[in-house]
């Protein structure tokens, strides 16, 4: 069977602004990837209702898995959970095992369980909660979106409760090859390689550092065979224009030697 896609759905106005730098898109790539589920597309967009109904109804309609962080907390502005249970046309309920969680979590603290923090225990009528170790408020599942919290901590330790219940994949066998010479010039080889390499993404890019300049082609698929195949390619299609190449996955040559190593 094909891996599972997935798909990222990023929400909070203050990403989009720049004030909040993103850290979760990239740290969810690589547990997807570990666990054999490719990630194909991730958006961000703003808090507004309308947005993120008809992101989450493309986004479910698209993929085997989606998973969004933020807008999950106690202020006016977090209305994810209310866009959520739109785009599915459920309601929200006041979740029993969220409120006895949050209220487990708030007794004999000086923080005062108001509404505001009660509002985190609402939930889309019919989802499954997402255990949240870490604060007590659960995120929560409902068909195949994974509604989970904006901060990082938060995030991946619902992430790492979660991922035994995801059906995984082959996870893709990565290889580095670093040649001694600007992808311009070996923009030729990779195209032909690629096309006798079907099931093998290339991607191609530049380093720099004083003196010294350089491409890692990074061969990535769901065969080792193949993916073995096209980096011994790419490496001997490099050497025979004259130019250095190294195998980088395991620090061993497939050819050549005295490539200088980026920064």
């Amino acid at each position: 069977m094909p891996n599972p896609e997935s798909a990222i759905l990023v929400i909070g106005d203050e990403i989009l602004s720049g004030r909040t730098k993103d850290k979760n898109i990239g740290w969810l790539a690589e547990e997807l990837t570990a666990l054999g589920i490719s990630l194909k597309e991730a958006r961000v967009i703003a808090d507004d209702t309308n947005t993120i109904i008809q992101t989450v109804r493309t986004l479910s309609a698209s993929y085997d898995y989606v998973f969004t962080s933020g807008g999950i907390g106690p202020t006016h502005d977090d209305i994810t959970t209310e866009a959520v249970a739109a785009a599915f046309d459920v309601p929200v309920i006041r979740h029993p095992e969220a409120m006895a969680r949050l209220t487990r979590h708030y007794k004999d603290t000086d923080i005062d369980f108001n509404e505001a923090r009660q509002k985190m225990a609402n939930i889309p009528e019919g989802a499954e909660l997402i255990d949240n170790p870490v604060s007590a408020a659960p995120g929560y599942r409902i068909k195949n979106v994974h509604v989970m919290a904006g901060v990082p901590s938060i995030l991946q330790a619902m992430f790492k409760g979660l991922a035994p219940t995801l059906r995984g994949g082959i996870k893709p066998t990565r290889i580095t090859v670093q040649c001694a010479i600007g992808e311009g010039t070996i923009a030729g080889i990779l195209a032909d390689v690629s096309d006798q390499f079907e099931g093998v993404s290339i991607g191609s890019y530049p380093w720099f550092k004083p003196g010294q300049f350089g491409t890692a082609v990074v061969l990535t698929g769901l065969e080792i065979a193949d993916v073995e195949a096209a980096a011994a390619l790419v490496t001997q299609k490099v050497e025979a224009a004259g130019y250095a190449a190294r195998r980088d996955a395991d620090n061993s040559f497939i050819g050549g030697s005295g490539i200088n190593e980026p920064a």
